[in-house]
């Protein structure tokens, strides 16, 4: 009898263990793949959500840089996304930043270094700084890369081939610039192509760009710079409707965000602007929106509450680190 009971204690230990065991891996399986870590869909990864000045911003002694000055955990890099196919193990970078460096190291870290250090590619929007000055650290002075691809629009192009120092990264072959036609579709594996088209924002040195990015798990839509939604020949609501997430300019919060400078020489869409476009739209839809590119001024960079009143709208902040 004491044997026959020993028995049926080991067995049901036995059959604990195993619950546990199998508990344990399949919320393994469902936390990972919810943050995207061992998915073997494409999916992207945000490195970045910060506007072109980064946070803290430089010079702010402000309240909203403070935070961000004495706390490292508190500080975002500049505005850029990773889109990642783990059949192909390879990856893409969207946006050479100030913040390169330490991106590419991020990048690594969600990964566990199980992709290449460089991407596969670079995707570049346009000439404004914290877009494409990264690309120095591909250069002689700093890593000397060889033949990475750099891909952007003609414009784009052009003024990085003639234009120093980033001349120089092409003619050493640190670089190769591929160039894009606007709405010509890119492939870049059987599982991932990439779709650049034109977006009006001030294009001193070149055209802006945005990428509708296509594969077989999600399909995204990047616009961390636009002048306005209205100048736009598209329709912001439907684009969005045709995607799982877009990626859209929130550069500022308040017409009143820069008191010192004249904000209509640095035009953007509101984030009260965007939302009112999709006034109309469901839950669903408004929920694929997701706000990037916030200046240090932004509320929704430092202020919980202004967080919290966005995604009680039903609208969705870019998150740096998170994947999607």
């Amino acid at each position: 009898m004491e044997a026959s009971k020993s028995m049926k204690v080991q067995v049901m230990y036995n059959l604990s263990q195993l619950y546990w065991f199998f508990g344990s891996l399949l919320l393994f399986v469902t936390l990972s793949s919810a943050h995207g870590q061992e998915t073997t869909k494409p999916h992207v990864i945000v490195l970045g959500v910060a506007q072109d000045g980064g946070y803290p911003h430089i010079g702010c002694e402000k309240k909203c840089c403070m935070r961000a000055h004495h706390s490292k955990d508190s500080s975002r890099f500049v505005v850029s996304i990773a889109l990642v196919d783990p059949k192909e193990q390879k990856w893409w970078l969207f946006e050479a930043t100030p913040d390169m460096a330490d991106q590419l190291r991020l990048f690594r870290e969600i990964t566990k270094g199980i992709y290449p250090y460089l991407p596969e590619g670079i995707f570049v929007t346009h000439a404004h700084i914290g877009h494409y000055t990264g690309l120095m650290e591909l250069g002689r002075e700093a890593l000397g890369s060889n033949k990475v691809h750099v891909h952007a629009l003609p414009g784009m192009c052009k003024f990085l081939q003639s234009n120093g120092p980033w001349s120089q990264l092409v003619e050493l072959n640190n670089i190769v610039l591929m160039k894009c036609e606007t709405n010509a579709p890119v492939t870049l594996s059987e599982s991932v192509m990439v779709t650049p088209f034109a977006v009006p924002h001030r294009d001193e040195f070149s055209e802006t760009a945005g990428f509708r990015i296509e594969t077989r798990g999600r399909n995204y839509l990047f616009i961390p710079d636009i002048d306005k939604w209205e100048k736009w020949e598209k329709n912001i609501v439907k684009e969005v409707d045709l995607v799982d997430v877009a990626f859209l300019d929130a550069t500022f919060w308040s017409i009143t965000e820069l008191p010192f400078r004249n904000i209509k020489m640095i035009p953007h869409p509101l984030v009260s602007e965007t939302i009112e476009h999709f006034k109309d739209s469901d839950s669903d839809l408004k929920r694929k929106v997701t706000f990037i590119h916030f200046n240090h001024t932004n509320k929704m960079m430092w202020d919980k509450g202004a967080r919290q009143e966005i995604e009680e709208s039903g609208f969705s902040i870019a998150i740096q680190g998170a994947t999607y």
